[in-house]
């Protein structure tokens, strides 16, 4: 797996859960399927009077979901940035080109009501949950960071095992006497830290 596959992904569930965050700091959720993809990044549409459009506009913090039918979870986190005005009409025409439905939304030229916003840099993460163990990894694209998130066990661990019977995915190792998490298995339930009895277990 990696950034380009879960895009291709995105693009064959086709409607995007879209999160934004509104005036007040709540967070707001859409399905949008107006989007057009690049081989690195992708731009979607919305109409300019649409408080989705006022909140990108504002903020532009956003975080965008999609679950496949195979138990895939693939969330990317970015910035939405609106596309430059002198291509505005290119992208907003590409889309309704791909998108035929939207000519019965917008007809002719009240498609320009629109405006389409880019994301070119984030971090996705791939979540597995159709395998055993399952199966999770994080990627970029552009110039996104990564946020690595979990637990990991520290140089305080005594080799108990405690943690290792607790896990529900298996995905916990013992080898001379300490205990490694394998980051690409784990849940992220935080068994392991509930039930280590001298707190070597940190979340990350």
């Amino acid at each position: 797996m990696d950034a380009k596959t879960c895009l291709k992904k995105m693009e064959l569930v086709g409607v995007l859960n879209v999160a934004t965050v509104d005036e007040n700091g709540n967070p707001q959720i859409r399905c949008i399927s107006a989007v057009h993809y690049d081989e690195d990044s992708f731009y979607f549409f919305t109409a300019r009077g649409k408080n989705v459009a006022k909140e990108l506009l504002a903020d532009g913090r956003v975080q965008i979901l999609v679950y496949t039918r195979f138990k895939e979870m693939i969330r990317l986190s970015a910035k939405a940035y609106p596309v430059a005005e002198e291509k505005q009409k290119a992208a907003i025409d590409t889309i309704f080109e791909e998108q035929p439905y939207l000519a019965n939304l917008y007809p002719g030229d009240k498609r320009y009501i629109g405006i389409c916003f880019e994301i070119k840099d984030g971090s996705i993460e791939y979540f597995n949950l159709g395998v055993n163990p399952i199966f999770r990894e994080t990627y970029t694209i552009g110039n996104g960071n990564a946020e690595f998130k979990g637990y990991q066990v520290t140089d305080k661990c005594i080799g108990c095992g405690n943690c290792q019977k607790a896990c529900p995915q298996n995905c916990i190792d013992l080898a001379n006497g300490k205990a490694a998490i394998r980051q690409q298995n784990c849940l992220h339930c935080g068994a392991c830290f509930e039930k280590c009895p001298v707190g070597a277990i940190e979340r990350l």
